[in-house]
This record gives C-alpha cells, sequence and structure tokens, in this order.
C-alpha cells in the first residue's frame, strides 16, 4: 500500500513539474525552440556517432583474423600486431614528454603566476591558437626541426616529440582548469594547518584535480593514438616492432591508412579500425576506473 502512494506522489510530482514546464514554454517561445535545438543535436549526434560504430564493427569484425597478429609484417598477412605495439610505445613516450611539461605549466599558472600578469594572458590565448592548428603543420615542423636539422631522422623519437607538442596545449589547459574547479578553501584550510605553498599544491590541490587532469590525458591520447599526417613525416611507414627510440615505425593509424590507399587490402584496413576502436575504449575505460579510484581514496 505504502509504494502505490509513493508511486502515486511521484506521478502527480512530475505531471506537476511538467505542467510548470509547459507553462514557461507557452510564456516565453524561445525557449522551447532552444530545447528542442539541443535536443536535435544531441539525438543527431548520437546517431552519427552510433552510424559511425556499428559500420566500422560490421565492416571490420569478419575480416579479423590470427594472420592479422602475426608478430611479422608481410604483403600477405598485412599483419598490425607491429604497429599495434608502435602505437602503444608512441602513445606512453609522447605523454611521458608532454603531460610532466603541462602539468607544471599548468600549476605556475594557476598557483604561482599573478592573476593580471600579461605574458600569462599570451601563453593562454597562444596555447588555445596552437590546439586548433591542422596536424599536417605540425608534421612538417616535425619533419624540418626534429628529422632534419636535429638529425633524429624518421623514428619513433621524432614523432613522439612532434605529437608530445600537439598535445601539449590540451593537456595544459585541461589541467588548468581542473586546478581552477578545486575550491579555495582546500588552499585555506591546507595554510591554516601550517602546510607551505609546495606542500599544498602537491598534497591538497593536484590530488582534487586528478579526475580533470585525467580527462586531458585521455583527450591527449585519443589524439596521438588517430593521428596519421603529423606521423607519416616524422616517424615514418616502417612495418616492424621499432627496435629503438630511432626506429622507423609505422602506428595503427598510419598502417590502416597505408593498407587503404593501396587499395588492395580494404578489408584489413577495417579490421584495423576495429583494433584501434577498442585500443581507444579500453584507454578511456582503464582511465575512468582509475579516476573513480583517485576520487574514492581522497573521500
Amino acid at each position: 500500500m505504502v509504494k502505490k502512494d509513493t508511486k502515486a506522489y511521484m506521478e502527480t510530482i512530475n505531471r506537476r513539474k511538467f505542467a510548470d514546464k509547459w507553462a514557461e514554454y507557452k510564456k516565453r517561445p524561445g525557449s522551447f525552440i532552444a530545447m528542442l535545438i539541443v535536443y536535435l543535436s544531441a539525438a543527431l549526434t548520437m546517431l552519427a556517432i552510433g552510424f559511425l560504430l556499428v559500420y566500422v564493427l560490421v565492416k571490420g569484425i569478419p575480416n579479423l583474423s590470427a594472420d592479422l597478429f602475426r608478430w611479422k609484417y608481410t604483403s600477405d598477412n598485412c599483419s598490425l600486431l607491429p604497429a599495434l605495439i608502435n602505437t602503444i610505445l608512441m602513445t606512453l613516450l609522447s605523454l611521458l614528454i608532454a603531460a610532466p611539461i603541462g602539468i607544471f605549466a599548468a600549476v605556475y599558472l594557476v598557483e604561482y603566476a599573478k592573476t593580471k600578469n600579461k605574458l600569462i594572458a599570451v601563453v593562454r590565448v597562444t596555447a588555445e591558437t596552437l590546439t586548433g592548428i591542422p596536424s599536417i603543420v605540425y608534421g612538417l615542423f616535425g619533419m624540418l626541426f626534429f628529422t632534419n636539422a636535429l638529425g633524429f631522422k624518421l623514428s619513433l623519437l621524432s614523432g613522439a616529440f612532434t605529437l608530445a607538442i600537439m598535445v601539449l596545449p590540451v593537456i595544459m589547459r585541461t589541467t588548468e582548469e581542473a586546478l581552477l574547479a578545486v575550491p579555495k578553501s582546500y588552499r585555506e584550510g591546507s595554510f591554516g594547518l601550517g602546510a607551505g605553498k609546495l606542500r599544498t599544491v602537491f598534497k591538497v590541490v593536484l590530488p582534487s584535480a586528478v579526475p580533470g587532469i585525467l580527462s586531458g590525458l585521455i583527450l591527449a591520447t585519443g589524439r596521438i593514438v588517430g593521428e596519421t599526417a603529423a606521423l607519416i613525416y616524422t616517424a615514418g611507414s616502417v612495418a616492424e616492432v621499432a627496435k629503438n627510440i630511432f626506429s622507423s615505425t609505422r602506428t595503427l593509424s598510419v598502417h590502416m591508412y597505408l593498407l587503404s590507399k593501396e587499395g588492395f587490402h580494404t578489408n584489413q584496413a577495417y579490421a584495423t579500425a576495429v583494433v584501434l576502436l577498442v585500443l581507444v575504449v579500453l584507454i578511456n575505460f582503464v582511465s575512468d576506473k582509475i579516476a573513480k579510484k583517485c576520487t574514492s581514496e581522497k573521500g
């Protein structure tokens, strides 16, 4: 009996909320139109993403085979395993270079720099501008500077440095926003207990901003894993596992591009797209679990 009363009460509340909203929309038709546009945009986005995922899975899953995971690449098996290993190595090396610089730069901008410093404003605008530069421009810069000027040639190291510069603004800006979202009371409480600036930053502020920082790292990882144009000019296209950081390599995205470009291995290219999709999903899943664990431990 209590459950029925509770259900009836909730239905009454929902009806009242709907009636209130409908009355507001009648008074302000612009709000109703804006709501329709928002829902329509969300629906179109979901449909586009759903269509893309279904298309890739339908085209790629039937073409997955054991030959695609051979250790050595040949023109017969079109193995993606070397490219998969190279992708993981490229991602780890790029983040190893970019993450510390981006995070510490954001810490300086938020915690140490003066609020009205004009140089800081220029840095922020520059970082936002660099985010929108096409990847081919980064690739040409990497080819001219890392590959030719510094003599790294087409290598894992050249590609990693180029990608590190590419994702650095993303990491810096997302980390900065995460740090700004930490309440000032946390810092004041830490100072009140006698902690210094450095201890407050590393023991209070940064742990509280971990979920936001990880979001930036996830975005950076997605861009690294899916990058093609910049790596063709800096890392090369050798279909072998990199022996060292100066070896020319081929990542999954480059591997997929070259297979589709040749036109003879389109099915293998679709299978590579499935593996690339699964890799990105796994990275996001693991990062989300780490962020939730850090948040629960902090709580």
